[in-house]
């Protein structure tokens, strides 16, 4: 089977989570940002992550695809809910923080879905159109934004580390490591201790990466 993603796309990473801890053979194919083309040729729209099952068919939506991967050996690992009432709140609260934190940072690190000048210019177009604001303008504004945010981290009280609960996950971590996965790509963030745990516990679990190292 293969995927086709974006490296920063936080939906993308919620079927990668699954890949990974199940450890399925899958390949990851990293589109390029601007290549809407291909997307709508797959599945009829400009929409990722897509997964080209083994019979050559296509199938889009994110936690679709996710619970096609937890299902497909007949043997589900990832646990039920009980927390998607207060994640999804806590999502609403901080979503315009998030866009402007982290939107005008991936066209600076080296991702994949990058690597041609034409993908940069059109997610900036577009991205930039989306906040309302130029990515220089957002930037300038980084240390007001992180401020307003840190106080939402820390009310990110309700959240179960997975070496509390026999290194399993939920479908509750299925829909918030990827978002808080993404804020470590903002320099000068810093998550509560309790949180910086369990992106390094999730990280661990399922091989998707951090951003620390290359924070911008």
């Amino acid at each position: 089977m293969k995927l086709f993603l974006f490296e920063h796309c936080p939906f993308c990473m919620k079927a990668k989570m699954v890949a990974g801890i199940k450890k399925l053979p899958i390949k990851f194919i990293y589109m390029q940002n601007d290549d809407v083309d291909s997307r709508i040729e797959k599945v009829g729209a400009n929409m990722v992550p897509i997964l080209e099952k083994e019979d050559g068919s296509y199938m889009a939506e994110s936690l679709d695809i996710a619970e096609f991967f937890d299902k497909h050996d007949h043997h589900s690992v990832i646990e039920q809910a009980t927390h998607a009432d207060e994640i999804s709140e806590w999502l609403d609260t901080a979503r315009p923080l998030f866009f402007n934190l982290t939107f005008p940072r991936w066209t600076q690190l080296n991702l994949q879905e990058f690597q041609r000048p034409e993908a940069v210019t059109w997610y900036t177009e577009k991205k930039e159109a989306f906040i309302g604001m130029s990515f220089k303008e957002a930037l300038a504004q980084s240390d007001e934004y992180i401020n307003m945010l840190k106080p939402l981290l820390v009310d990110i009280n309700f959240i179960t580390l997975p070496s509390e609960k026999g290194n399993k996950i939920t479908w509750d971590d299925i829909n918030l490591f990827p978002f808080l996965r993404n804020l470590t790509v903002v320099k000068g963030l810093d998550f509560p201790p309790h949180l910086k745990n369990y992106l390094d516990e999730i990280s661990e679990l399922t091989d998707v990466n951090l951003f620390f190292n290359n924070a911008v």
